[in-house]
């Protein structure tokens, strides 16, 4: 389709195409005649093929319709590297339609069955993945947790993704995620938060490490609210504690910077090989950064437990929750996978 210009009377001819408030979609002219100080159209729509016959002002046809060039004949003309490039990319684009492991074929990993599982059975799924990894050390969640993000990103679910984890982890993080999937995060320090001038310093980046101990602070935390994320992943989730006191809790700022992010963001994945800690008042608090209304407080209706005695269980963790023992682990082949994790 050509460019379009302002309407004018002479370029209304057969096969012209118009674009107006006078029709849901653009039409391509079959005649036109002038009667007066009106203008009769009759069109068909380009995308429903809907028969259209109007008898138009002349001065608002002018002033609110404009009028493309007519429909170029097809040819075979086009640069066939640029059409080869243009069908690769839509191939792409819908490979995970015919591919349901897509992310795997197109990274540097060797995944195991029980990683597979939690990533393509367990959390892709849902449409809202709020989810707690609690496999055991060694089982590869942090495999789980790229791959997951490898995968929503080639269906076109997120584009902007955040990682909270210990600073010592950040590196390690930035490293895998180019080496094994191709995919740049920047890490985010106190130098590069204070290296802008206007604007929010989070929306530079789409893909972002932070150390939880740098973003908890309180000159830092609001900037990352405001960014916008479409998956946020706390590794070392279980740093992120809150207790029950009497009536009060006491929450810990990286509990605080969760329970805010819990809120902003659509998807949160939380990983942690320890999410239990042997207290079931801070496990229940815990449950709650993934959703606060499916996991009530325990104490919220009820007086305090009476000492030596639990406080109310958490509830179920079907369809929120993944652990994997590395007993109940095993390769491909049925090996013990870890001495090379």
């Amino acid at each position: 389709m050509g460019s379009a210009t302002e309407a004018s009377i002479s370029q209304v001819v057969k096969d012209s195409i118009l674009l107006g408030p006078f029709w849901p979609e653009p039409v391509r002219v079959l005649s036109a005649q002038v009667r007066n100080q009106r203008i009769e159209i009759y069109a068909v729509g380009l995308q429903t093929e809907r028969y259209f016959s109007d008898l138009l002002d002349l001065a608002e046809f002018e002033a609110n319709v404009q009028v493309s060039a007519r429909e170029a004949p097809l040819t075979f003309a086009a640069n066939p590297t640029h059409f080869r490039l243009a069908v690769e990319a839509q191939r792409i684009r819908l490979a995970h339609e015919y591919d349901p492991h897509f992310a795997v074929s197109v990274s540097q990993i060797d995944p195991l069955p029980h990683q597979l599982e939690a990533v393509y059975h367990c959390m892709l799924p849902h449409p809202q993945v709020r989810f707690l990894l609690a496999d055991d050390p060694g089982a590869g969640k942090t495999i789980m947790a790229e791959l997951l993000m490898k995968e929503l990103k080639m269906r076109g679910a997120i584009e902007r993704v955040l990682v909270l984890c210990p600073a010592p982890l950040t590196i390690q993080w930035q490293d895998e995620m180019r080496s094994r999937f191709d995919e740049v995060f920047e890490i985010f320090r106190a130098e590069l938060a204070k290296d802008q001038l206007a604007g929010n310093v989070w929306d530079r980046f789409p893909q972002c490490i932070a150390s939880i101990d740098f973003a908890k602070q309180d000159d830092v935390w609001p900037g990352i609210l405001r960014a916008n994320w479409d998956l946020v992943v706390i590794d070392e989730a279980h740093k992120c504690s809150a207790r029950t006191y009497g009536r009060e809790v006491k929450k810990t700022q990286r509990y605080q910077l969760g329970e805010r992010l819990s809120t902003e963001a659509e998807r949160l994945l939380l990983l942690t090989a320890t999410p239990h800690q042997g207290d079931p008042d801070q496990f229940a608090h815990f449950l709650r950064l993934l959703d606060a209304d499916q996991f009530v407080d325990p104490h919220a209706d009820s007086p305090p437990a009476p000492p030596g005695q639990q406080p109310a269980r958490h509830p179920a963790l079907s369809g929120t929750a993944s652990r994997t023992l590395q007993q109940a682990a095993c390769g491909a082949e049925g090996t013990h996978p870890y001495a090379s994790t």
